[in-house]
């Protein structure tokens, strides 16, 4: 089948353009204020509405901030060298996850001191939202056409604008589905089976390494970069320790947790 004609661009305003990528963060972050204010409510925690709608933005900042910045060094550092000004065109694309994490981190630690506010708590709250981002942006990167699987014959393949004649693994929506829908339901159930500080972080980690590293075995690599000792794409090398240090995490919380002496029952 053909990629579908999807313009990329909502509406413009002049020399503004309006892209449907950008939209999908925008949607994404309106999305997670809600999650994050129901588990904050769910949990009881000491969190206003107005201090949700503050990590909400300070998040965003670290996501875009990050995103670029992890882009530029870890995916096309000569070309940004070559043309500094392009850093700043985001609406071409070029964000990368692992760059928007640490983004968030330093996000985070600043939120959390300014507000005096324990740290693995409110990363807690943005790894159960973080994958309602994530399956918008990787349906962003379908609508754009960018980010396409490698060739394949099953009756799916699509033929992508800049993918040839040969019809590829519409892998943007393998990522959506896997990053984006199963990781949220994953993350909030081993949360509540393990319900200890630091289990919807370690989840989240897990989960996102393990299903990123499964999505780079049908995604064509980037073309700058394609493969590092033979078999390795840039983003399995990136999301491999992930899977390793939430897994490990995991199972250190749920030890942890089973160690934990019972509830005293109420007089």
């Amino acid at each position: 089948m053909h990629f579908p004609s999807i313009d990329p661009v909502i509406f413009k305003l002049g020399p503004l353009q309006f892209r449907w990528y950008g939209l999908m963060y925008v949607i994404g972050f309106i999305i997670s204020y809600f999650v994050i204010r129901g588990e904050v409510r769910r949990r009881k925690l000491d969190l206003s509405t107005e201090a949700i709608a503050d990590m909400i933005f300070y998040l965003a900042l670290g996501v875009v901030l990050g995103g670029r910045l992890g882009y530029v060094l870890f995916y096309d550092l000569p070309v940004y060298l070559a043309k500094p000004y392009k850093i700043f065109f985001i609406w071409e694309g070029g964000m990368s996850f692992h760059g928007g994490m640490l983004g968030v981190a330093v996000a985070a630690i600043w939120f959390a001191r300014s507000r005096k506010l324990p740290f693995l708590q409110l990363v807690d709250l943005a790894a159960l939202a973080a994958p309602v981002g994530l399956g918008l942006g990787r349906i962003g990167n379908f609508i754009n056409g960018e980010l396409f699987g490698r060739p394949t014959d099953l009756p799916w393949g699509m033929i992508f604008p800049g993918g040839g004649n040969v019809p590829r693994h519409p892998s943007q929506l393998y990522e959506s589905f896997l990053e984006g829908f199963v990781l949220f339901f994953v993350v909030r159930i081993i949360a509540r089976r393990i319900p200890v500080t630091g289990s919807a972080m370690a989840a989240f980690l897990a989960g996102y390494g393990l299903f990123r590293s499964f999505v780079e075995l049908f995604r064509e690599p980037d073309s700058q970069l394609g493969f590092f000792f033979t078999y390795f794409s840039m983003g399995q090398l990136l999301s491999l320790p992930l899977f390793v240090i939430g897994t490990a995490l995991l199972i250190w919380l749920a030890r942890k947790r089973a160690k934990e002496p019972p509830p005293s029952p109420k007089p």
